[in-house]
């Protein structure tokens, strides 16, 4: 770990520039899911029992860089106050002497959230004025928005050269969790990597392969690698013009120790609907007619199998058609597995991704796996190697 925490920065007395991701869905000026919400309370609450000042830097929505209405903050300021449980003022300005009358007059106890960050063009352009523009407002930067640390903007990348700078709790939550399980994990580590397209996650591939012992390949991605070894897969969603792509990874994987994990058995259907007629059939036997929606019983066994003798679990995207029954069993079944395991205390597991959310809340199981990112593009540019500049920046300030 190359980075400071709020553990390791005296906070008393100091105003500490706070990067959050409150970004959260708003219907008729109602908040319908605050989650990002409550995931950014405790890093607040620290900072306010350490004797700090807590302003609090967000963008909402795509404002191109203009004052809005709709994108503005101040929607928030009520829903933030009363899941805090303390008071919270607002600021209509994001930088300049509004914004820093508003900080000397805040109470005690008291946190700030200023306006939309991405009102200002200087925000996605990663102005060096705008940031110092921000730096200037505070004595300390703390980014805690794992989310956003893929943008090189002035509030995630800019500012923290410019101020002592740590990560705050949710930040340092999604840090050590992807470390315990890419960076330094238990072995046997298992991916599963599921969803429509091998192209999406070439990159995905590319990073796990050396750093994983099995690949569990599923959903239309796997349909593309069955093709690719000559099976006949219907009229199933499939990359055909991706097979050499397909068979380089599987050589690749191999040539690493890696094994790749297909389905050997899977269910087809005559349409896409909920509660289609369907059946199982073995991998290799897809009728011309058919689509393949799901894994099947023995690939879910065998994914359990697999799951038993690991000590790490990394998942980004489904096993099968989850939106819909019955083609959501494999998927559910094998991320309730995951969850005993993590309960029992012999497995780590990791996921995220949007898909990923959603089908493991449908089986129930994500509150009992080790951490389940919800930053969505940067979780899964963290899983393909690349490098996120908000998180370099604190790399870098030690």
């Amino acid at each position: 770990m190359s980075w400071k925490t709020l553990d390791d920065l005296s906070l008393s007395g100091k105003t500490v520039l706070t990067r959050v991701d409150i970004n959260v869905p708003l219907e008729n000026g109602v908040v319908s899911d605050d989650t990002r919400i409550q995931r950014v309370l405790p890093t607040i609450r620290d900072i306010l029992s350490a004797g700090g000042t807590p302003v609090l830097l967000a963008h909402f929505g795509r404002p191109g860089g203009k004052p809005s209405a709709e994108f503005s903050l101040g929607q928030l300021q009520k829903p933030l106050e009363k899941a805090l449980g303390s008071p919270v003022e607002f600021c209509s300005e994001t930088i300049g002497e509004k914004a820093k009358s508003a900080i000397a007059a805040l109470p005690a106890g008291s946190t700030l959230l200023l306006e939309n960050t991405r009102f200002h063009p200087g925000e996605a352009k990663n102005d060096p004025d705008f940031a110092a523009s921000l730096a200037a407002l505070g004595d300390i930067y703390c980014n805690d928005a794992f989310s956003a640390a893929h943008r090189a903007h002035a509030s995630t990348e800019g500012i923290a050269h410019l101020l002592p700078s740590c990560a705050g709790r949710l930040m340092q939550a999604e840090l050590s969790a992807l470390e315990s399980a890419l960076s330094k994990p238990e072995h046997p580590v298992v991916a599963v990597v599921g969803g429509a397209k091998v192209s999406s996650k070439l990159d995905l591939l590319g990073n796990l392969i050396p750093k994983v012992d099995q690949i569990i390949i599923g959903g239309g991605m796997a349909n593309t690698f069955l093709a690719a070894q000559g099976m006949d897969v219907g009229k199933s969603l499939a990359e055909h013009d991706l097979a050499d792509t397909a068979r380089a990874i599987m050589e690749r994987a191999k040539a690493a120790g890696c094994e790749l994990i297909l389905p050997v058995d899977v269910v087809v259907a005559w349409e896409f609907a909920a509660n289609a007629e369907n059946e199982t059939v073995a991998a290799d036997a897809c009728p011309a007619d058919a689509m393949i929606l799901d894994a099947g019983p023995k690939t879910v066994e065998e994914i359990g199998k697999l799951f038993t003798a690991a000590k790490t679990l990394v998942w980004n995207g489904p096993l099968g058609a989850f939106e819909i029954e019955p083609f959501n069993m494999a998927t559910n079944a094998a991320a309730l597995k995951a969850a005993e395991l993590t309960r029992a205390g012999s497995l780590r597991s990791v996921a995220g991704g949007g898909d990923t959310i959603a089908a493991l809340n449908n089986s129930d199981a994500a509150k009992d796996f080790s951490y389940i990112s919800t930053a969505g593009g940067a979780f899964l540019e963290w899983l393909e190697g690349k490098t996120l500049p908000g998180v370099a920046a604190l790399e870098g300030n030690v």
